[in-house]
C-alpha cells in the first residue's frame, strides 16, 4: 500500500540541509527559484539542463517529498513550465524505482525519472555548462542593443560575427547571458559552441 500524504517538512529540510553541504560546478544557475543545492554530480547535470530548457519558467531542488511504505523520497527537483504544468524530477544512473513515480502520482502529482544516458547525451550538456559559468554576469545594455539590433537587420549571425559588437563585455559572456535569459537563441544540440554557430534573436 502506498502512503499518499506528505512527509514531516523537517525531513525534506534535513535532506536540503546534507545536500548544501556539496560543491558541484558549475555553480551558476538562472531559473532555480531557491538556492540550487544538490545530491549528485548527475542532479547538477540534469539541473543545467533545466536552465536552457525553453520549455522551463522555474525549478528548485529538493523541496517535496512523498511517504512510501518504508520511506520518505525528495524529489532531486520540482520544475514549473511554461504551459502551466508541474512535473518532479529525479537523475537516475539507470532506472528509479516505480514505487516513487506512483506514490507522487496517488497525490495527482507528475514524476519522472530522468536517466544519465539522457542527461549526458550529445553537446547540449556541454554547451549548458559553458554558458553557465557566466550566469553571474550580465551583458551591459549597450550591448545588448548593438547584437539585437544588429540581428534585427540579419536575422542571424555566427558567433564570430558578433564579435565585432561588444564594447563593455567580453563577446562569449555576453554571448552566454544573453542566451541563459533568452533575448537570444543559440543551438545547443548540433555541436560544441565555436566561431561558426549561429545566433539568433529569441522568439517568445
Amino acid at each position: 500500500m502506498f502512503h499518499s500524504h506528505n512527509p514531516d517538512p523537517s525531513v525534506v529540510d534535513a535532506v536540503f540541509r546534507e545536500a548544501s553541504l556539496n560543491n558541484f560546478s558549475p555553480r551558476g544557475s538562472v531559473r532555480c527559484s531557491h538556492a540550487p543545492v544538490f545530491r549528485s554530480q548527475l542532479a547538477r547535470d540534469l539541473g543545467c539542463l533545466l536552465d536552457v530548457d525553453e520549455t522551463v519558467a522555474a525549478w528548485c531542488c529538493l523541496c517535496f517529498g512523498a511517504k512510501l511504505e518504508d520511506h520518505v523520497h525528495v524529489a532531486d527537483f520540482m520544475v514549473d513550465y511554461l504551459d502551466g504544468t508541474r512535473e518532479h524530477l529525479d537523475a537516475v544512473e539507470f532506472f528509479g524505482d516505480p514505487a516513487v513515480t506512483e506514490t507522487f502520482a496517488c497525490m495527482q502529482r507528475r514524476h519522472r525519472f530522468v536517466t544519465l544516458g539522457e542527461i549526458r547525451h550529445g553537446h547540449r550538456l556541454q554547451n549548458a555548462k559553458d554558458i553557465l559559468r557566466y550566469a553571474r554576469n550580465r551583458t551591459p545594455l549597450n550591448d545588448r542593443v548593438r547584437l539585437l539590433a544588429a540581428l534585427d537587420e540579419t536575422g542571424s549571425m555566427t558567433v564570430a560575427e558578433t564579435f565585432s559588437l561588444f564594447r563593455e563585455t567580453p563577446p562569449l559572456t555576453a554571448i552566454s547571458w544573453m542566451a541563459l535569459h533568452r533575448f537570444i537563441l543559440i543551438d545547443l544540440e548540433e555541436g560544441l559552441i565555436g566561431p561558426d554557430t549561429i545566433v539568433r534573436r529569441f522568439t517568445r
